[in-house]
């Protein structure tokens, strides 16, 4: 009799707590990252999403992989996401766009050096690639144009093409262009597909590494203006889960490859040597980190505005926002 009293109070018991936990689960307030999962930038969100930092925060955050950086601002725009990490170039031509629905806050991914040009055979240096079929897009065209002004040429003294990254392996494979500019781990399949090939420079080889010591064009983490303005208490949950991401990763780079390596469709140990690779930042040095970056793209706009890539050069610091940020006054 007792043990069935015992059992019986046991089992309401766990009922009950199961019930809890799913009701809490189902109380957190869902929110979309878009990002993609061809680019180890993307890792301190991933893994604060894995890691359930956000969910720590009273958030559920889940991944909406979306390929196209302007997508993805569209994405936040039409309230489909939240926030993304993703290349300042996209941001950058919305702004010229007077595109508001979206603030910057942070840089978690920089990594110098990750992104090059691949050259077939025949093409002994940038000089050679005159008048010769080039392909690039978003922040690896930004390294191109850097690449040519070292030699004192622009896009027009080239055949340039504007190219998927996913695509740029096959058209240098088949000759259909002579060289391509793009980021890793796309850049290790273009030197697959040519391994005879050279490499013609990376975004270390321009002049914005040597004033600024950042990527070409990098990553930039936004967030929903809306959001952010509306509810900076989550604005604030969110900016704590990414910059916990970055930590970890930057602490633990074999746990976090651990962690997200599905996503990137490689084993742990790829994702590890590919994060040991890149620089990530979080908390540490952050207020001077994000100055450096906010220097970076005032420069980056006005080499836009001035190759004619956008139609005006705007304030970026219009679109600046960490008021939310944990520890920024």
């Amino acid at each position: 009799m007792r043990f069935r009293l015992l059992l019986g109070r046991l089992l309401v018991a766990s009922t009950c707590a199961c019930a809890s936990l799913a009701a809490s689960a189902q109380t957190l307030p869902r929110l979309n990252f878009a990002g993609s999962v061809t680019w180890i930038g993307q890792v301190p969100i991933l893994v604060a999403i894995e890691k359930g930092f956000f969910r720590e925060q009273g958030l559920d955050v889940q991944v909406q992989v979306i390929v196209n950086s302007a997508d993805r601002i569209r994405a936040i725009a039409a309230g489909d996401a939240a926030f993304s990490n993703l290349g300042r170039v996209s941001v950058i031509s919305e702004m010229a766009r007077g595109n508001e629905a979206f603030s910057i806050f942070a840089n978690v991914d920089d990594s110098p050096g990750q992104e090059g040009c691949w050259a077939r055979p025949g093409i002994a240096s940038v000089k050679d690639l005159k008048g010769k079929p080039v392909a690039a897009n978003s922040s690896a065209e930004i390294t191109l144009m850097g690449l040519l002004s070292e030699s004192g040429m622009t896009l027009q003294d080239t055949d340039y093409r504007s190219l998927p990254g996913t695509e740029m392996a096959a058209a240098l494979s088949h000759g259909d262009v002579q060289a391509a500019c793009v980021w890793q781990p796309l850049l290790d399949r273009l030197k697959q597909a040519v391994p005879e090939g050279k490499l013609l420079g990376t975004d270390k080889d321009t002049a914005i590494y040597r004033d600024f010591g950042t990527m070409a064009a990098g990553d930039i983490v936004i967030i929903s203006r809306k959001l952010a303005r509306e509810d900076p208490a989550t604005a604030k949950k969110i900016a704590a889960g990414v910059l916990k991401g970055a930590d970890f990763t930057i602490a633990n780079p074999g746990e976090a490859g651990a962690a997200v390596a599905t996503y990137f469709r490689q084993t742990p140990e790829q994702v590890t040597a590919a994060i040991k690779g890149f620089q990530f930042f979080g908390s540490a040095g952050w207020p001077e980190h994000m100055r450096r970056h906010r220097g970076q793209i005032k420069y980056l706009t006005k080499l836009l505005h001035g190759a004619g890539k956008i139609p005006a050069a705007p304030d970026t610091d219009l679109w600046v926002d960490t008021s939310f940020v944990p520890g920024v006054k």
